[in-house]
């Protein structure tokens, strides 16, 4: 009797082996064995099995299994739904459940908690609603891992109110479940409720892990906020994240770039201990936002060199790169390169970047037969930047047709219906300006108004064009004048050309004079220290009158001037800006 014990132990020590190892051959074997012993229909014996086949991915053998057990157990049910769960496979998980709610079975948390993970996966609302009912049910809505898959579900469907009454309501969060609540609040872009969740948890000396950081991280990249990206920063390296997890340092590179403080970027990338191509995608995409093409080609080159083979987000970053540039010949060479050397097949990205980089230096011809070869039908990316190429370079034909695909794909967007009035103001064509308008009026479409903002210590300050409302505007305008005087010495005049109203030339130089970038940057020399470098956001792109402004502004004052617009950033020093004027 004591031998035959041994020997059942030992199998079934040699099938949990084989689940850890997911080795479902040599499981398949030990299989066989059971039958030897005559455990085949033995209750413990089978949720082992059925644990082996489903870590091992054969869900077919864990459901035969499964189908095969004369009583079934709860840990038989919950293996089979929670694998289910993590495979993705929300249906089956469901479709267990209501079985087990059948045959009269009990049911743990634990079921609950997978079948909402299971939901999440899919973004099953309705389904996620009726278990959530059936867990108040049953009374384990407040049981602390029902409650992180509520959080997590809700989250991931976009329905943050209900994450956020879960979340308030548990008795008992473990890490997870501030976790979710971040991740939920970054994902659907409420990175300052991000940021408001991460004091909490700091009063509360909540404990973080990855994905806190991580999340926290990208909300400060979101709102640009350099000062609490270099305190999470700070809270990072003291708890030993900052140079050794993949997620946070990928996550800290992007936030620095995003901020405009590239270096302090590569910083971080030269940081890490050991690098894997997320850290050098991401860095390569800093570089390219910044305009930064050459360190972005020669990181391209050096991550190969350490035996590491860009893969699809790489070659986008490179393009972009390029791009931004105007370097045509280069961004041929690696869109050639991507598909004979690396077998990488071009994405709708790639193709984009191509079309803007033909566009940007006046070959939109090329770019417009590029489009009708691709392999798929063009995106409104790409119609996008055709058609802002065929405005700078005044190609009234194809702009039309650019506007015409991109009215079918993105009809509530207004900013289509502006870029091709605008091509027919350049053009002195006032009848079609006209009428552009007054079909964007009549068709109820909202356009987004131009607004910059500036972080002074730990408030932002927002400005539109002709902004009345700055408790401090006054002293803004009449700083900004002096301003606009002491560069036209230097020979500033307003490029009245930039503004596209049918206006007198004299207020067209006021439109363009107060501007929402200007009010910023003209607040900024009043608040920053002399030595500050000021950062300017702006949501759309910065027009060519302001390019010019900020160049001068930045010699007339001795100041490092950094504006990130709707495309790129742009670093202006002493009279010159990073884009080189092409942008």
């Amino acid at each position: 009797m004591c031998k035959c014990n041994t020997q059942v132990s030992y199998l079934h020590a040699l099938l949990q082996l084989c689940a850890r190892n997911r080795a479902a051959i040599q499981g398949q074997a030990c299989h066989a064995q059971t039958f030897h012993f005559g455990l085949h229909q033995d209750t413990i014996t089978s949720n082992i099995l059925i644990n082996m086949y489903c870590k091992s991915g054969v869900m077919s053998s864990a459901r035969k299994v499964f189908d095969q057990m004369p009583e079934r157990s709860l840990v038989s049910w919950n293996s089979l739904i929670g694998s289910h769960a993590q495979n993705g496979e929300a249906q089956q998980a469901l479709t267990l459940f209501r079985s087990m709610q059948r045959e009269g079975s009990l049911f743990s948390e634990f079921t609950i908690s997978s079948l909402l993970c299971a939901c999440a996966a899919k973004c099953a609302v309705f389904e996620c609603k009726q278990l959530h009912g059936f867990a108040i049910k049953a009374a384990v809505d407040s049981n602390m891992f029902v409650g992180t898959a509520l959080v997590d579900v809700y989250a991931k469907c976009a329905l943050v109110k209900d994450a956020c009454l879960v979340f308030d309501n548990m008795k008992e969060r473990n890490v997870v479940t501030w976790s979710c609540m971040a991740v939920g609040y970054v994902q659907n872009e409420l990175f300052e409720d991000a940021l408001l969740l991460f004091r909490r948890a700091q009063i509360m000396e909540v404990e973080h892990d990855q994905f806190m950081f991580s999340s926290i991280v990208s909300a400060c990249a979101g709102l640009a906020a350099l000062i609490e990206g270099k305190q999470v920063h700070a809270i990072i390296s003291k708890t030993g994240f900052g140079s050794n997890n993949v997620f946070v340092t990928s996550s800290l590179i992007d936030m620095y770039a995003k901020c405009g403080s590239v270096e302090e970027a590569y910083a971080v990338f030269t940081g890490i201990k050991e690098k894997n191509i997320v850290s050098w995608n991401t860095m390569i995409s800093g570089f390219a936002k910044h305009a930064r093409a050459l360190e972005a080609m020669i990181l391209f080159e050096k991550m190969q060199q350490i035996g590491l083979h860009p893969n699809q987000f790489t070659y986008s970053s490179v393009l972009s790169a390029c791009s931004h540039m105007g370097l045509v010949d280069e961004a041929k060479s690696y869109f050639d390169l991507m598909r004979k050397e690396h077998n990488v097949p071009p994405n709708e990205i790639h193709y984009s970047c191509m079309v803007d980089v033909l566009g940007r230096v006046g070959k939109v011809s090329e770019a417009y037969h590029l489009i009708k070869r691709m392999p798929f039908d063009a995106t409104a990316s790409m119609w996008g930047s055709l058609l802002a190429c065929c405005r700078f370079h005044g190609n009234l034909e194809l702009a039309k047709v650019a506007a015409k695909h991109l009215f079918e794909l993105e009809p509530d967007n207004a900013g289509n219906h502006i870029l091709l009035s605008n091509i027919y103001a350049a053009n002195k064509k006032w009848e079609e300006v006209a009428r552009t308008r007054t079909l964007l009026k009549e068709s109820m479409v909202k356009k987004e108004r131009g607004k910059s903002w500036i972080a002074i210590k730990d408030k932002v300050h927002a400005f539109m064009v002709g902004e009345i409302n700055h408790p401090r505007i006054a002293e803004i305008y009449s700083k900004l004048d002096n301003l606009v005087e002491e560069m036209k010495i230097l020979g500033y005049r307003v490029e009245t050309e930039h503004d596209f109203h049918d206006v007198e030339d004299s207020r067209k130089q006021q439109l363009l004079k107060h501007h929402s970038e200007k009010l910023a940057l003209t607040f900024g020399l009043l608040c920053l220290p002399s030595n500050a470098p000021i950062r300017i956001m702006k949501n759309l792109r910065i027009c060519g009158d302001c390019h010019s402004f900020m160049k001068l502004a930045s010699r007339v004052t001795q100041r490092e001037i950094i504006v990130r617009d709707i495309n790129r950033f742009h670093h202006f020093r002493n009279g010159f800006c990073s884009c080189a004027d092409f942008w």
